[in-house]
């Protein structure tokens, strides 16, 4: 681990004491795939409580841990809200992209750990944040680029997106996850390769750096810069030994 990593586990480690020692539940901020995977693959032994994750929806990437106490005897909420960014005048708005929207906010001065998923859509985007944020946004960020916007906080409760995907098929000699990648991105095997072995694929969550590990239905695998699939299953076996499969796209 590089010192960040070791700082993040450390970090982990006494919140979870904290929420064990004084009975209340500690969370920490937003974190991504790789800070995830810190998460999940520390020993059980390290934590003093049971931890759940959320992220504001279904499959959100980056997410809060929440760590909870046994003795807990209270409901609690994850301290994130949904924003909602709209341009005031629609027919002269630029296409804003992903990396436009989150340089607006990091522009604020606002850290990378207090900003969760950006869902882009037409003209329109959803943005998960550190609740104790939100008015400072809504009273900050009035432009983006060229395009003059709106902020609106939006009921959490209230949001259900669920994304978008493109089913693909292809074959594959065997269900390990160098050969199910290759059907979800058109990459070869000689740059599939690298990415795994280089750290940039996850398995529901998990840094896997293991060409032949195997894959099943339903894993979702996050690639970073390249995106997301899912594994939905094994169609059939071709004549010649080899094994259709279907897999989701998100897009």
């Amino acid at each position: 681990m590089n010192k960040d990593d070791e700082l993040l586990k450390k970090r982990i480690i006494e919140l979870s004491r904290i929420a064990y020692n004084k009975d209340i539940v500690c969370f920490s901020d937003f974190l991504n795939l790789n800070e995830l995977n810190i998460l999940h693959t520390l020993p059980k032994n390290l934590l003093s409580t049971n931890y759940e994750l959320f992220g504001g929806y279904e499959l959100a990437e980056r997410q809060m841990v929440a760590f909870i106490p046994d003795a807990l005897c209270y409901t609690y909420n994850y301290p994130l809200s949904v924003l909602k960014i709209t341009p005031l005048n629609s027919h002269f708005a630029e296409e804003l992209t992903h990396r436009d929207y989150l340089g607006a906010l990091l522009n604020l001065g606002i850290d990378r750990s207090k900003v969760g998923d950006i869902i882009v859509e037409e003209k329109m985007a959803l943005v998960f944040i550190h609740e104790l944020l939100c008015d400072f946004v809504r009273e900050q960020l009035i432009k983006i680029k060229h395009t003059m916007i709106k902020v609106t906080l939006e009921e959490l409760g209230e949001i259900d997106y669920h994304p978008n995907f493109e089913e693909k098929t292809g074959t594959v000699s065997s269900l390990r996850l160098d050969s199910v990648l290759s059907v979800g991105f058109p990459l070869s095997r000689s740059k599939i390769v690298p990415l795994i072995e280089g750290g940039r694929v996850f398995v529901d969550g998990k840094l896997v750096t293991n060409n032949g590990h195997p894959i099943k239905e339903g894993n979702i695998i996050s690639v970073r810069k390249l995106g997301r699939i899912r594994f939905d299953k094994a169609l059939h076996t071709t004549k010649k030994g080899r094994i259709q499969i279907q897999i989701s796209k998100y897009v």
